[in-house]
């Protein structure tokens, strides 16, 4: 009788291509059809909706860039996880309740933070985009001006809000 450890039955997974493959389409599947589902952009018809995912799904593992993405941008996003974790623990030390306000825009900070650390790290593993970061700072740029305004529109419309009430 053969025993087998975990870390054989995942080597045997990763042989036969679960986590390049089956696990990236059915998160790319799994996206579409439920984006689709979401806004009803073609009506009430689960079939149609699940082809196009399908499609979707099958059609971004052509070249293998989303494999290798995917490779590349879930162990990054799994220790930004861990960092994250640890913040949470010593921002429990050091917060009380009534500093919860102050307490989500730190969260708020530190999770941008580890996006655009994960983002970074994972663009440089993809050298066929845009070289690297080096050749890439514009796109890095972007996304920093973009989350920069998400959280002013996020944090921003709470003061407009909490004005109007008071009024």
């Amino acid at each position: 009788m053969a025993t087998y450890t975990i870390t054989d039955i995942l080597n045997i997974w990763q042989a036969a291509g679960i986590f390049a493959y089956l696990i990236p389409f059915l998160i790319v599947f799994a996206v579409v059809y439920g984006i689709l589902l979401k806004t009803k952009l073609l009506g009430d018809n689960r079939g149609v909706m699940a082809t196009i995912a399908l499609g979707v799904g099958l059609m971004s593992l052509v070249n293998d860039y989303v494999p290798m993405f995917f490779s590349s941008l879930f162990p990054y996003a799994g220790m930004a996880i861990a960092v994250l974790l640890v913040a949470l623990i010593l921002m429990g030390l050091l917060t009380t309740e009534s500093s919860g306000d102050f307490a989500w825009r730190i969260w708020f900070i530190i999770g941008i933070i580890g996006f655009i650390a994960v983002l970074l790290a994972s663009m440089n593993d993809m050298k066929w985009w845009l070289g690297g970061i080096g050749d890439s700072w514009p796109a890095v740029l972007a996304g920093i001006i973009l989350l920069t305004l998400m959280y002013f529109i996020i944090w921003g419309s709470g003061e407009k809000k909490a004005a109007k009430n008071e009024k």
